[in-house]
């Protein structure tokens, strides 16, 4: 089946979100109350309610915020597989998202766009969803799912393949490009060091740079899946603002 999928007709994507304020005190008080209700269900005896906002409150969308999101697309010319990467990032949020909207919106206008990322279905796609709504972006059609019969939702999620209907299975980007010998997106950090990256070291670009190897991992893992060889660096273009 994915064989039969044109590469050329997948957006692969990933974002990169850290906590709305980088100090739970900066919060609304409304919203520091409904933080400390979910951090109960986390709180350890190491911890306390304002360390796990810093740890944790990123990956929640009513308490995050995304300062990236890559893309990548195949291209052919002259019979030869090219992977473009580009990126839409910045500490407006709403301004990048709106962006990213627009991709959207002109790439899919036959409706023949498909998604497709690591982990997209549980986190990405409704993390991007959500964080439109609050910041009044009207989703895009490949977003709005509502009423939609799965097989017609053009969603691709490269942990979901992998796990074959095992839904108990969790399986990380970084595990499996070590499997299939792609070289590794992570670099010197990891996704838990975005928040201090961003706040503390205010290195928006290391970021990036992290999120477009990240994109270009998954479309690797994605060619792995059809038994195709995987791109040299001579076809990766990272297309730059």
């Amino acid at each position: 089946m994915l064989n039969n999928i044109k590469l050329s007709n997948i957006l692969f994507l990933d974002i990169e979100t850290v906590s709305f304020c980088e100090h739970l005190k900066e919060l609304p008080e409304k919203l520091q109350y409904h933080w400390a209700r979910k951090a109960k269900s986390f709180l350890n005896d190491t911890n306390d309610v304002d360390s796990v906002y810093s740890e944790r409150a990123a990956i929640f969308a009513e308490f995050g915020r995304i300062i990236c999101i890559s893309t990548g697309f195949f291209t052919s010319t002259h019979e030869e597989l090219s992977f473009r990467v580009k990126s839409f990032f910045g500490h407006e949020e709403k301004s990048l998202l709106t962006d990213f909207s627009l991709l959207l919106q002109r790439l899919n206008k036959d409706n023949s766009y498909i998604l497709c990322a690591h982990n997209g279905k549980e986190f990405d796609f409704p993390y991007i969803a959500r964080r439109m709504l609050v910041n009044s972006v009207s989703l895009p059609e490949m977003l709005d799912i509502a009423g939609k019969k799965p097989w017609e939702v053009n969603h691709l999620d490269t942990m979901e393949l992998w796990k074959f209907g095992d839904y108990k299975h969790y399986t990380s980007l970084d595990l499996l490009t070590q499997i299939f010998g792609i070289p590794s997106p992570k670099g010197d950090f990891d996704g838990s060091l975005v928040g201090r990256i961003y706040y503390q070291e205010k290195d928006l670009q290391k970021i990036v740079e992290y999120c477009q190897r990240d994109v270009v991992a998954i479309a690797q893992l994605f060619l792995k899946y059809r038994n195709e060889p995987l791109m040299v660096d001579s076809q990766i273009q990272i297309i730059t603002p």
